[in-house]
């Protein structure tokens, strides 16, 4: 099949979407399928990925990330690259900008659409500082779904967040792991002695510095005994966290094997956001045998078995997640019990398989309209 894959956000920014259409462009690429990306214009942007070409659309940066580009595209410019490309199917991913655009173009030509709902912009509003927004982008998340002739969740509770929204035409798609990337074999010793040279309990932090991860909750883990803090990532809140957090170590952005020795070289990984989708970091960390501390809200639900390999807190109850990261340091057994509980809990979640669920969601989405009024 022909695969016209419209990426709200994509190379050179680096974040889950990102990260997910690489691995569909690769497994189409195996396949033997012919793929096109449609992505917003960047500086340091590349011409093709896995034998994909990338056409660019006019964008601006947005306030506060500067990598971030927000495409300008109307639905009458992405009908006329939709026109010239022909897919069997158009897969949007994350849309909202771009794919508002993307979708009713496509309906316009007749189409079929698989949306990829994988981040909770409207609930980001609060964070920064626009509450009043959120009706606002809730309704426009809703339009963009029920648009779609098939929208992939990849939690459940991003598919109950979407029901009650009144989208329908909805299936659970979850996000795969690299197993062979993320691994406890790739622990570190030299790394683990330069963030903890007196022995302490590494407990680490994964992921982008914005508001809405809540980073600054790790606060309440700074006293507690025999714990050494690692803050791996970088984002916008870098500077204030680093004067939050002077006793942590911030590891900056890590990418590839630097990234994976220093998640499997962590002994806990806390997830402190609570507007997660999905939670690839969490996941990642899992595959490398690291027990995760994480909210009882979206994505990690599905993630964590709460004591079987982490723990699960009520959201906002930082007293709780400190008790649970404290029994982790405290119980070296229950680490090293729950580490390898994690490892088991995700080694069934590869990419291809992943992959191989989506491909049979695009062939649906194809036939059925095929046979549409």
């Amino acid at each position: 099949m022909k695969v016209a894959l419209v990426a709200e956000s994509f190379l050179p920014h680096t974040n889950g979407v990102t990260h997910s259409l690489l691995r569909v462009l690769d497994h189409l690429a195996a396949r033997g399928d012919e793929a096109v990306v449609i992505a917003p214009e960047a500086p340091g942007a590349p011409e093709s990925v896995a034998g994909a070409p990338i056409i660019h659309v006019p964008a601006v940066g947005w306030p506060g990330y500067k990598d971030v580009r927000v495409a300008l595209s109307t639905v009458r410019g992405v009908a006329r690259i939709l026109e010239d490309v022909r897919p069997d199917v158009v897969h949007l991913a994350s849309p909202f900008m771009l794919g508002w655009a993307a979708v009713r173009a496509a309906a316009d030509l007749g189409l079929p659409t698989v949306a990829i709902y994988q981040t909770d912009v409207p609930s980001y509003a609060a964070s920064y500082r626009a509450p009043w927004g959120e009706p606002l982008l809730w309704a426009r998340v809703r339009n963009i779904h029920r648009a779609a002739d098939l929208t992939l969740a990849p939690s459940t509770a991003a598919m109950r967040q979407l029901e009650d929204l009144g989208v329908d035409r909805l299936r659970l798609w979850p996000r795969g792991v690299d197993t062979v990337r993320f691994n406890p074999a790739h622990r570190d010793d030299a790394l683990r002695a330069r963030w903890s040279p007196r022995g302490e309990v590494v407990v680490g932090y994964v992921g982008r510095l914005a508001p809405e991860k809540r980073v600054d909750d790790l606060a309440v883990l700074a006293d507690l005994p025999g714990v050494r803090l690692v803050v791996i990532g970088e984002g916008p809140e870098g500077p204030r966290l680093r004067r939050a957090l002077p006793g942590a170590e911030f590891a900056g952005f890590l990418g590839g094997g630097e990234l994976a020795r220093a998640v499997a070289s962590l002994d806990v990984m806390v997830h402190p956001g609570e507007l997660e989708t999905f939670g690839q970091s969490i996941q990642e960390a899992l595959a490398s045998g690291v027990p995760v501390v994480a909210p009882r809200r979206g994505g990690p639900i599905d993630l964590i078995d709460h004591g079987s390999n982490g723990f699960l807190y009520t959201p906002g109850r930082l007293d709780h997640m400190a008790e649970a990261v404290a029994a982790l340091v405290e119980n070296e057994d229950m680490r090293l019990l729950q580490g390898a509980h994690a490892r088991v809990s995700v080694e069934g979640r590869t990419w291809p398989r992943v992959c191989g669920a989506l491909t049979a969601h695009y062939a649906r989405a194809i036939a059925e309209r095929a046979v549409a009024p």
